[in-house]
């Protein structure tokens, strides 16, 4: 694993403080015992085998489990490691105080943080990749396998530079180019529904993933946006306003996902907690 994970094995030797030559032996006796090479060279880095790759992601299972059954031996702090997905507005505006409270609350905890779009990380989630997921609400049913907490409603707002100033938000819609929320993310699906739904036909100029972006593009002054009112938005409340809309609203839900089977789970339970408390500081300006 240390071979693979390093790209050589001078780089698993120093690792594992021991000499390369001791590696290689340890290699070469796996690689005998399997009966076929787990690593091949690509250049002057050394990759995995087709054979080397199916057992990586078995040796690290395992070693997961073990790590997983100390833990529930000595039955303190977190066990193991908590696997967490967030999505990208929330590693930009709430992941930090949220880590900083969950890590005063339970110092000496290890989490790994995979950020991704909520869809792929609801799956991660279902098929035991990960723990938690930090997510939009997804608008099916969420399996029994798993348990859902809300943490915050965000509806939709108009988007505008602080130099455009005000106006009927469909007919500003209507005339100024549109910065669009990506419509393959799940949120993005709620802003192309808006504009359906109100039949409003944009000028669409960028199409982009990230709010934090779409943000910094409508302070620059390069169009307006319609996005979810998330808590990222006030680092910019001096030079973005925003909007109201006029119809009946379309909100974005977030909350945390989790495995049930999850050993973590009274883990899982308490970052929700921080991040529950995170927001609403920051929704009344206490976290500022």
């Amino acid at each position: 694993m240390g071979v693979i994970e390093g790209g050589s094995i001078a780089a698993a030797a120093r690792r594992q403080g021991i000499s390369p030559a001791a590696v290689a032996l340890r290699l070469q006796a796996l690689e005998s015992e399997f009966g076929r090479p787990l690593v091949t060279r690509s250049g002057r880095t050394v990759v995995a085998t087709e054979a080397g790759a199916r057992i990586l992601a078995q040796a690290r299972a395992l070693l997961r489990a073990v790590d997983d059954l100390k833990g529930l031996a000595t039955g303190e702090g977190m066990i193991g490691q908590l696997r967490l997905g967030v999505i990208a507005s929330a590693a930009s505006g709430l992941l930090t105080p949220v880590l900083r409270r969950f890590e005063a609350a339970h110092p000496g905890s290890r989490l790994l943080i995979q950020r991704g779009v909520s869809s792929a990380l609801f799956h991660a989630v279902v098929h035991d990749a990960l723990d938690a997921a930090l997510i939009v609400e997804p608008d099916f049913q969420i399996p029994k396998t798993c348990a859902w907490t809300r943490l915050d409603v965000e509806p939709l707002v108009l988007l505008t530079p602080r130099a455009l100033g005000g106006g009927d938000p469909h007919a500003i819609l209507a005339r100024e180019p549109l910065i669009r929320y990506g419509r393959s993310h799940w949120g993005g699906g709620l802003a192309d529904a808006y504009l359906q739904r109100a039949g409003i036909v944009p000028c669409e100029r960028y199409e982009l993933d990230a709010l934090d972006s779409i943000a910094t593009l409508v302070a620059q002054g390069l169009g307006v946006a319609l996005v979810p009112d998330w808590v990222g938005l006030r680092r910019l409340a001096d030079e973005v306003a925003k909007h109201a809309l006029p119809q009946a609203r379309l909100e974005r839900r977030i909350g945390i996902l989790w495995s049930r089977s999850t050993v973590r789970v009274r883990h899982v339970q308490a970052l929700a907690a921080c991040a529950s408390e995170v927001i609403g500081d920051l929704r009344t300006g206490a976290g500022a």
